[in-house]
């Protein structure tokens, strides 16, 4: 909690509103975030008390909801087992705790905005409730005081089942805003995991095991192959291979020697060496990346501030109407005056009670949510869905988004002789042995094509060059063609040409000698996947812009984007880049989505309006991302963008279904057809105006699930 303290606490939606403890927003009556990135044990204790009160009150909400629906509908009719009056006052004790206990937050929230004259959603859901709940209550307890009239069979309608269902729905829609918030810090806690908790610190000629944060800037580190690089640092002993994805997003490790700088997290391979640390705590890129990653994602404002907005007008004028209708019937109204002013103000109330208002965009959300996951499209939350109706520029990384993320043999030439099964079977017997990333996958190709390995003879290795040895008699030579040839090795001006051929594609080519004739050369790269160009093709026809970033060199984007048609090239990219030119071209006026995998793709992922992660990605992607494609199919995107259109269309008219019972609906109930037609709106039929309209939003919402993709 000291922590807490420290960090302090604000609001997404009014970034002004600064506080040192928890609590909720003065102005909208959300809760208050905390600023530091750090995620602390109990940052999910609101959304387990949430659940908690959600349960019991669904629990409780149930039998109140099924004995007022016996009493509305003959068929479902209970009276042969419970009487009117017991199935009544049943009623009234079931929803009174889901009101008084389940729903005080509500008033809770409602009573400070009245006293911060911020009047917002809970104060419609407050005056609603409320006036649903306590007009059923005196009807129960006092029902002498209402005038015959207004009674229907000797007895008063109670709302009971409104107010229990209401507060329901609503603590639902509170319940999931406080899990999506939650997973939110769910990539913050996945990048500080990252990170090493032990480093082998050397002093005078001794090891020792120190715990990370009693590292100092200078500190000697040994690190071994397989352990995580501890700190940022510089190589001053050593040389080895470091798998830097995680930055960089590229596949392929990289090599390292005296004199290169390491990064913190970052994985060595295949040597030992000793580094100098030269950042430690918030310095170094992890912190960084953390810190990116939070920033972006407190930076984003929650959908309910346009309902805030809306219930800022709505509220005043809902209850100006039931207050100049109490005024109006206590004078100018039949005897008894009072009762008929009563009625006919709560019947303003609970017609305007914002259940249509409070379901209009949770139902479609929650349709849409569905529909996506049948489709392999997995969304955060509503505000994605929001924000995907208005892109213009689809960012997308390279390696793991557009390819597959993993080098592969995509080429093979052969020389006069061989044929691909001889030339694989030798290939991948040697590369068998050799611990260089690229040798995997000629191994993996070979197994695949079920070609046989044989035993290998006398293997060596030339750091960065090549490898040789020898494979039933044979002597063969692996590697460069500066390797190749430094050996003493004639190669013919064919292969020569086909492996210019390759370089120009960005692949990279293994030269295959045996017995010192060349017997072919290998491409490898990192394909393409299959459904990217037609995804790239239907996102150009829906008029937006494709961006590719990437770490990986220029040339070898330059010859994925021509193949795919993509003209906007950024290349050699960290992750820092990757996010400033996100927050340009915001600046600019474009609403960003950023596809991407990796680690190095989360602080970018978290600053677009959405975040598109691959689900074969990286989980730092995932949590960062508002969307997540579950089988890395790029064309997921254009299934995103064709859903968010259909159901912000879909939001879009429950709102018209939610606010034109309210605009008919509260003039009826305040009495205006009184005079001209003797009509007066009962709280009853007033109930069933709000019900009908959820109905109907309900019924609007359910035909997003036949929408195609």
């Amino acid at each position: 909690m000291e922590q807490k303290n420290k960090t302090g606490y604000t609001c997404p939606m009014h970034p002004e509103i600064q506080q040192d403890v928890p609590g909720d927003c003065p102005k909208c009556g959300m809760p208050l975030e905390q600023k530091a990135a750090l995620a602390t044990e109990d940052d999910n204790k609101e959304a387990r008390i949430l659940a908690r009160k959600f349960w019991i009150g669904l629990i409780l909400a149930a039998p109140v909801f099924l004995l007022a629906l016996g009493e509305m509908i003959p068929a479902l009719s209970l009276k042969a087992v419970i009487s009117s009056e017991v199935s009544r006052w049943l009623q009234f004790i079931f929803a009174t705790p889901v009101v008084l206990w389940v729903g005080n937050i509500f008033f809770i929230k409602a009573g400070k905005s009245i006293l911060n004259k911020s009047l917002n959603m809970f104060t419609l859901i407050a005056m609603g409730v409320g006036a649903a709940y306590g007009f059923s209550a005196v009807a129960i307890l006092f029902p002498n005081i209402f005038p015959e009239s207004l009674k229907q069979h000797g007895q008063i309608g109670l709302y009971f089942e409104a107010a229990s269902v209401i507060t329901v729905l609503v603590l639902m829609g509170q319940l999931l805003e406080a899990k999506a918030r939650n997973r939110t810090g769910q990539a913050i806690k996945s990048l500080l995991g990252l990170a090493a908790k032990v480093a082998h610190r050397i002093l005078s000629d001794k090891e020792e095991d120190v715990a990370i944060n009693q590292i100092k800037i200078g500190d000697l580190l040994r690190v071994r192959p397989g352990e995580k690089v501890p700190l940022d640092g510089i190589i001053t002993e050593g040389k080895s291979t470091v798998d830097e994805s995680m930055v960089s997003g590229e596949p392929l490790p990289a090599a390292k020697k005296e004199g290169d700088r390491v990064i913190g997290a970052t994985v060595n391979q295949t040597g030992t060496f000793v580094m100098r640390t030269e950042k430690i705590g918030s310095e170094t890129l992890l912190a960084q990346i953390v810190k990116m990653v939070a920033d972006a994602q407190r930076s984003r404002a929650p959908i309910q501030k346009l309902a805030d907005q809306v219930s800022g007008y709505f509220v005043p004028v809902v209850l100006g109407c039931a207050v100049i209708a109490f005024i109006i019937w206590s004078i100018f109204g039949p005897a008894p005056t009072l009762a008929y002013a009563l009625i006919s103000a709560i019947s303003v109330l609970i017609i305007a009670c914002p259940c249509a208002l409070g379901l209009a965009t949770p139902m479609s959300i929650m349709v849409g949510v569905g529909k996506g996951a049948q489709s392999g499209v997995l969304i955060k939350n509503a505000e994605a869905i929001e924000k995907c109706e208005k892109i213009t520029h689809i960012l997308t990384d390279k390696t793991g988004t557009l390819t597959a993320g993993k080098p592969q043999v995509t080429a093979i030439f052969l020389a006069g002789g061989w044929d691909e099964k001889s030339l694989l079977s030798i290939a991948a017997s040697i590369e068998a042995s050799s611990e260089h990333p690229l040798a995997r996958c000629v191994v993996d190709y070979a197994k695949e094509k079920n070609y046989v390995l044989s035993s290998v003879e006398g293997f060596g290795s030339v750091t960065g060059a090549g490898v040789n040895g020898k494979v039933n008699g044979k002597t063969v030579l692996l590697g460069k063609q500066k390797f190749i040839e430094a050996s003493g090795i004639s190669l013919p001006e064919e292969l020569k040409k086909n492996s210019e051929q390759l370089q120009e594609k960005a692949e990279t080519v293994i030269w295959v000698v045996a017995d010192g004739q060349a017997a072919g050369i290998l491409g490898v790269s990192d394909p393409i996947k299959k459904t990217t160009p037609d995804a790239i093709s239907a996102l150009h026809k829906m008029g937006l812009k494709v961006v590719m970033l990437t770490g990986d060199n220029q040339k070898t984007a330059q010859a994925i984007a021509k193949k795919l048609g993509i003209t906007d090239v950024y290349a050699g990219l960290e992750p820092k880049d990757k996010q400033e030119i996100v927050k340009k071209l915001r600046s600019e006026g474009a609403k960003v989505m950023m596809a991407g995998d990796g680690i190095n793709d989360a602080p970018a992922l978290a600053e677009a309006e959405v975040g598109v992660a691959m689900g074969t990605g990286t989980d730092v992607a995932i949590e960062s991302a508002g969307i997540t494609l579950v089988k890395g199919d790029l064309f997921g995107i254009v299934k995103a963008l064709r859903l968010s259109r259909a159901v912000m269309r879909n939001i879009r008219q429950n709102l018209f279904f939610a606010f034109i019972y309210n605009a008919i609906g509260v003039p009826i109930a305040a009495g205006i057809l009184y005079p001209f037609l003797g009509l007066l709106l009962s709280p009853m039929i007033a109930g069933a105006a709000m019900s009908f309209s959820s109905v109907s939003v309900i019924g609007n919402s359910l035909r997003l699930r036949n929408i195609k993709l």
